[in-house]
């Protein structure tokens, strides 16, 4: 007897993610079929979270394709890399031409980019979806970040924008992004965003602990406040329960824990794809930087007892002032990293004929996400008043927030160089921003350099296109190496 196709979509991966997904996806009146490579997986899940609900079950993929209902919509939501590729294998001999294959797992864009290509040429549509918001978002409400063959949007646009989280003006948390392996990029540059968001906060955890001597209370209070302000967002509310948050003996927990941070290689990506694309995107490579010297703990404590810093020096800046330059600071700092981002996703759309757009990621990343806040509003307006706008700080908003939030900005770096205390995040956005201003930088410098030692040649200000070779010591000849850009 042939199997009934009962199920709007189908879900491999019974982790926590894919799990919730799921149970969120019933919630919203979908019918799910699960399944699981280890199959008892399955059967717990039926039996007990997805007890009483509309949820079916399959114990092989020939049943899982067997029960989706045309065309067949099937998400993995399993691990990156080449349990992606065997599935997507073990998938295909059951599908047809029309049929749809999403990946929600963190996968690299070059590897959704192979994947769209590969099965475009199978008549399948495949969909490469960056799902934000960890284990709550997956349940409740997830940003969602769809890119691929849009053909397949219209079967997943009512799914996918049921699930997701609401913006506070109601708009669902997901569209579609674009073609190809837009979708992971995406996500790939969120969570990059997300890395320097991490660090700035740390940074100011630290400045008010360590320069401004505040206690936990303190910085928790501080914290409160800002999130009524500018810097209105989840990771400043997750930060400050943190901070709060006492250990079995009253003490704070968050001090007793080891400064070494990890990493699954999201911020890197961003970062090597900001090199390979020629695009500044110096806070995130910051941020991953940071991690790497946090590792070297060891090392960090032999130096604490060997090299010298700054005698402690306090500060001539009321506390009330301090924290305002802080906040101004981190606003800006902020504002840096999104206006880098949104730099990165523009080369990448003009490089792979993606055509992203800026106004409607900005609307995803209003909810669900780790990165979500307030700020984010502002972005989708300037994309709205502009969707070809070059850079966020040609937008009048921003332009006017980073120069009036200048003063306490270079302030607060000032503190921390004073006393000692590393900001390479905070430093970086002011160093960029400084360099973005400026109409002329010393590369010039480094051109006549380039040109005496290897004979590279460089343009004149009044002769661009023209490539000009100097014998700079009158015996190195006239013949010049052939030009090229990294």
């Amino acid at each position: 007897m042939s199997t009934q196709a009962v199920a709007d979509i189908g879900l491999i991966g019974l982790a926590v993610m894919g799990q919730n997904l799921i149970l969120n996806m019933n919630d919203h009146g979908f019918v799910v079929c699960a399944y699981n490579r280890t199959t008892s997986k399955v059967d717990d899940f039926l039996a007990n979270e997805a007890k009483g609900t509309n949820i079916v079950g399959a114990h092989s993929i020939e049943e899982l394709c067997a029960k989706l209902k045309r065309p067949r919509k099937i998400m993995l939501m399993v691990k990156a890399g080449t349990a992606v590729d065997a599935f997507i294998d073990s998938i295909l001999p059951h599908l047809e031409k029309g049929d749809i294959i999403i990946d929600g797992g963190n996968s690299n864009f070059n590897d959704s980019q192979a994947r769209y290509e590969r099965l475009l040429e199978k008549g399948i549509l495949f969909v490469g979806a960056g799902v934000s918001g960890g284990e709550e978002g997956a349940r409740f409400g997830p940003s969602i970040m769809p890119g691929g063959n849009k053909d397949a949007w219209p079967h997943l646009k009512p799914i996918f924008q049921a699930i997701s989280a609401k913006a506070p003006d109601g708009q669902a948390c997901c569209d579609w992004v674009g073609e190809g392996g837009s979708g992971h990029y995406v996500k790939m540059v969120h969570n990059g965003i997300e890395y320097g968001d991490m660090q700035l906060i740390s940074e100011g955890y630290q400045l008010m602990k360590d320069v401004f001597g505040f206690s936990s209370e303190q910085i928790g209070d501080t914290l409160e406040k800002w999130n009524t302000g500018v810097m209105d967002s989840y990771l400043v509310e997750i930060t400050r329960d943190i901070i709060r948050y006492k250990d079995t003996d009253g003490t704070s927990l968050v001090e007793k824990i080891r400064d070494t941070a990890g990493q699954k290689g999201t911020g890197k990506w961003t970062a090597i794809s900001a090199l390979d694309s020629g695009i500044p995107v110096t806070l995130v490579a910051e941020a991953v930087f940071a991690r790497f010297l946090s590792a070297l703990k060891d090392e960090r404590t032999r130096a604490s007892t060997i090299l010298d810093g700054p005698k402690p020096v306090k500060s001539g800046q009321s506390v009330i002032r301090l924290v305002d330059n802080l906040e101004q600071s981190l606003y800006a700092s902020k504002i840096i990293s999104y206006a880098q981002g949104f730099m990165l996703m523009r080369e990448a759309s003009n490089e792979f004929k993606w055509n992203l757009n800026y106004g409607s990621i900005a609307l995803m990343w209003r909810g669900g996400c780790i990165i979500r806040s307030a700020f984010l509003g502002d972005i989708k307006s300037a994309f709205d008043k502009n969707p070809n706008l070059e850079s966020l700080l040609f937008d009048p908003f921003f332009q006017s927030a980073t120069s009036k939030a200048q003063d306490g900005w270079r302030q607060t770096l000032v503190e921390g160089i004073v006393s000692g205390v590393p900001l390479p995040a905070m430093s970086t956005a002011l160093t960029f921003y400084d360099g973005y201003r400026s109409a002329r930088v010393p590369a010039n410098m480094i051109q006549a350099q380039r040109d005496y030692f290897g004979a590279h040649t460089y343009e004149l200000e009044n002769q661009p296109g023209t490539y000009i070779h100097t014998n700079w010591t009158g015996t190195g000849g006239n013949v010049s190496s052939s030009t090229y850009n990294a």
